[in-house]
């Protein structure tokens, strides 16, 4: 399945070609760039280099959070349309179980984590068996400390991935290390593989509809609440 896939959920933008396992291209900016204006060029260029016809793609992949509110919302509009016009499936992906299948690698257990501001993280626990993710953990927004606590309680050796730096700078315990920076960053090629492997026929073909996974209301929602209250 010729899969193209787009994760906008942080200040990475990447795209990404992918037929059944095989990565065809990536193209991935971590500048911070404001997607909305990235983003369609990088999907004109990962197409014009590959020479991939629109009408070949399959099935379009695509991030829905947690992470940012306004990349999420950028992403999500972008394949819908692109999906409803090129007339093929579209799957949302969870941003923190696609940051896992940047490491297939069992005997560890993985950990992406993402910045919710104000010292908080989003955060989830997976470990492969046998080929397959396993969520030992559902994603939740936890402090620091906390992220720490639920490694711990597994028992096994941990690796961050995702915005894992003020984790990293406040120390970790033996148990605990950090992917290679390489591997801690969102792939869309991982998106596209995570969206292969739950790809539903039936479910992919509703092409509107799909909500971003905010977890948390945006900081805006929080202080109009506020105002109000007073």
């Amino acid at each position: 399945m010729l899969t193209l896939a787009i994760d906008t959920a942080t200040k990475v933008c990447t795209v990404a070609l992918c037929r059944e396992k095989t990565i065809l291209a990536e193209y991935t900016i971590n500048m911070g760039h404001t997607h909305s204006e990235g983003l369609l060029p990088q999907l004109d260029q990962l197409l014009a280099r590959t020479g991939v016809q629109k009408s070949e793609i399959e099935l379009i992949a695509v991030s829905m959070g947690p992470g940012s509110f306004t990349g999420l919302r950028i992403g999500l509009a972008t394949a819908e349309a692109m999906a409803y016009s090129w007339q093929c499936y579209l799957h949302g992906v969870d941003t923190l179980k696609a940051l896992a299948y940047n490491l297939p690698l069992e005997g560890v257990v993985l950990s992406p984590v993402l910045d919710a501001q104000k010292g908080n993280f989003y955060q989830a626990l997976y470990q492969w068996e046998n080929g397959k993710l396993v969520e030992l953990a559902p994603v939740a927004v936890v402090s620091a400390e906390q992220a720490l606590e639920r490694m711990a309680l597994t028992g096994t050796q941990s690796l961050l991935l995702g915005e894992c730096d003020k984790l990293v700078k406040k120390g970790l315990p033996a148990f605990i290390k950090a992917a290679p920076e390489a591997l801690r960053m969102p792939r869309a090629c991982s998106a596209a593989l995570l969206a292969q492997d739950e790809f539903d026929a039936d479910n992919d073909r509703k092409i509107f509809g799909l909500e971003p996974y905010y977890i948390r209301r945006s900081e805006a929602e929080e202080l109009w609440e506020k105002k109000h209250k007073q």
